[in-house]
């Protein structure tokens, strides 16, 4: 499989960093049948963590939130990437953006097992084209 690049929304919500908070809000999406392509969380200070959700359907993590009472973040854009682990298929991806002068804002690859490997990789909004088209993102 060649490496595939597909411009996705995503959306965070802010929650107490304690034990089980994680686990409260993926039971409720898991319960309501919403599918996840990425999720990742981390402290962000303050005694809260960010979890960043990137769903199948926005819609209907839109209305599990309402239901529940969180409030999400509007929504902004990210990039999930895919494709063949091999040594280099990282760097290829983040050269690309280097040439072009695009600052990678955060990113996270990981091995997915049976030679595969996935990405999230955020660059900031205003040149989020600029590094669709630098990344041949769909």
């Amino acid at each position: 499989m060649a490496t595939r690049t597909k411009k996705v929304n995503y959306c965070y919500l802010k929650v107490p960093s304690r034990a089980g908070q994680g686990a409260k809000v993926l039971a409720a999406l898991n319960d309501a049948g919403v599918n996840l392509l990425m999720y990742s969380g981390f402290p962000i200070g303050g005694g809260k963590a960010q979890l960043d959700f990137v769903p199948e359907d926005m819609g209907a993590l839109r209305r599990v939130a309402r239901r529940e009472g969180w409030r999400l973040s509007k929504n902004k854009k990210a990039f999930l990437i895919q494709g063949d682990d091999k040594p280099g298929a990282v760097c290829r991806l983040v050269d690309r953006l280097a040439k072009r002068g695009i600052n990678i804002t955060a990113a996270q690859a990981i091995a997915a097992g049976r030679k595969r490997f996935g990405m999230i990789l955020w660059v900031n909004q205003k040149v989020y084209g600029r590094a669709a088209r630098a990344l041949n993102a769909k």
